[in-house]
């Protein structure tokens, strides 16, 4: 007896990347289908939850899924063929205007290197997300486009700078999405959205194309509803680009290295509360270290006691903002189409601070880097709650510590991935971080496979229909 549930029971919104790359090449899944399910629920759904704020033209979304068909029939087959992703806005896609949030961009005549390689895979790209106003936020409430609700509670905030992107995975309007994270942007809206994200060691994925906020500080980053499908994500994204100075020559294997529980050491961020982590965090933190007792082989505290937690958001806030200056000069200078006050007032606060205040803050880089190494040296995976609070409501105060916990991945150019922890008491999503060294990706993403399985904690994906 055939034990597979006839496609006509499934709902093809749930489905991972890893599931439906599965069927549609057993042909139980056309790409064509696929696409108009898709299409049909952003048509529907978009409108209320905001998480796009460029949507591909139709006919152009059809063809893009026809070809599929036709590479498939003619067994010439993408390691994406037909599966709808989500752009962030500060990603250039041929013909499509980048704005990265402002009211106000360019249309650019050649794809960024991250789009290139998902058309050559065969993806089929469903539009451009919203986010935070030049990627300085993380709440995605964006005063030219509108907010992007949380999908499990609409008036709630999706996290940002990414917010539209995990919102659109969470919500069932994209399979997998690409995002960009300089101090957390992926990481935070995937623990408010309980979705799966990845953000790379430094220069493992090419950023030529993305619009940059601190050079030093961006990655690509990818987002998803498992871990194996950012496995498969990273695998066709990375490699080396000779156009990016920032790109590694030493790629992370594309295959996965052996691990065992048993020599496992994994380090646990202590002292939460001064942290300025949440009690409920802390609880399900708790209670999800608990669980997996018996997959942390041999735990070590890590307290970081000399490390100043709110001073290394702020050192890499500052070098974002400086070189902001530089990268939106025209749009700052547009009086006919301005941008918020808010912005404004976070670029001019830039424009005040000395060269010693900049230095100050660049030397935070160097030094997150050393602790980072000599930390990796005694252990192999680094575990915090990937946010000090769950999402909160868009017309409420905005916590200043959501990047705490992220940050340094970044200042350090370490890889890190979020997985979903499981929900706090008031019904939301939080997230689960484990970091690791550099060039440790797929090591650290198959210790975040493993961990997924047995915690189960992926939230019910609040698919609207």
């Amino acid at each position: 007896m055939n034990s597979v549930p006839p496609m006509a029971d499934i709902d093809l919104r749930r489905a991972s990347l890893c599931q439906l790359l599965h069927w549609l090449a057993a042909g139980r899944v056309q790409a064509k289908a696929l696409s108009e399910v898709y299409l049909s629920a952003i048509e529907r759904i978009n409108p209320q939850l905001n998480a796009y704020v460029t949507l591909s033209p139709v006919a152009l979304l059809r063809e893009q899924a026809q070809m599929a068909e036709y590479r498939r029939r003619d067994g010439v087959i993408g390691r994406l063929d037909g599966i709808p992703i989500a752009i962030k806005d500060n990603f250039d896609v041929a013909g499509w205007p980048t704005r990265s949030g402002l009211p106000t961009g360019r249309v650019p005549e050649y794809d960024a290197h991250v789009v290139a390689r998902l058309r050559a895979s065969g993806a089929v790209l469903t539009g451009k997300t919203n986010m935070d106003e030049g990627a300085l936020g993380a709440v995605t409430d964006n005063p030219h486009y509108g907010p992007t609700h949380n999908p499990h509670r609409q008036g709630y905030t999706a996290g940002g700078s990414s917010g539209g992107a995990a919102a659109a995975v969470a919500a069932g309007l994209a399979v997998a999405a690409i995002g960009s994270d300089s101090l957390g942007s992926i990481r935070i809206p995937a623990s408010y959205c309980g979705v799966f994200a990845l953000k790379p060691t430094q220069g493992e994925i090419s950023t030529r194309g993305m619009t940059p906020a601190a050079r030093w500080l961006d990655t690509v980053g990818l987002i998803a509803r498992s871990v194996d499908d950012l496995t498969v994500l990273l695998q066709v994204l990375a490699g080396y680009d000779a156009d990016d100075p920032r790109s590694r020559r030493r790629r992370v294997a594309l295959s996965p290295p052996d691990w065992e529980p048993g020599k496992l050491r994994c380090g646990v961020l202590s002292n939460l509360p001064d942290r300025g982590v949440q009690p409920d965090v802390i609880a399900l933190f708790d209670a999800t270290l608990a669980k997996l007792d018996r997959e942390l082989g041999e735990r070590r505290n890590v307290d970081f006691e000399d490390w100043d937690f709110p001073r290394a958001r702020r050192a890499g806030l500052l070098l974002m903002e400086a070189e902001m200056q530089r990268t939106f000069e025209m749009q700052l200078a547009d009086t006919e189409h301005p941008v918020s006050p808010r912005f404004r007032q976070m670029i001019d606060y830039a424009a005040r601070k000395s060269a010693v205040d900049y230095a100050d803050a660049d030397r935070v880089l160097d030094t997150a880097a050393l602790k980072m190494r000599r930390l990796f040296a005694q252990i192999d995976v680094l575990v915090t709650p990937t946010t000090p609070q769950g999402a909160f409501p868009l017309d409420g105060p905005v916590p200043d510590s959501q990047a705490d916990l992220t940050s340094f991945a970044n200042l350090a150019g370490c890889p890190a991935v979020s997985i979903p922890m499981g929900t706090l008491p008031d019904g939301m999503p939080v997230g689960l971080q484990l970091v690791g060294a550099r060039g440790s990706d797929l090591r650290l993403l198959e210790l975040a496979a493993v961990w997924s399985a047995t915690l189960d904690a992926a939230p019910e994906y609040p698919i609207p229909v």
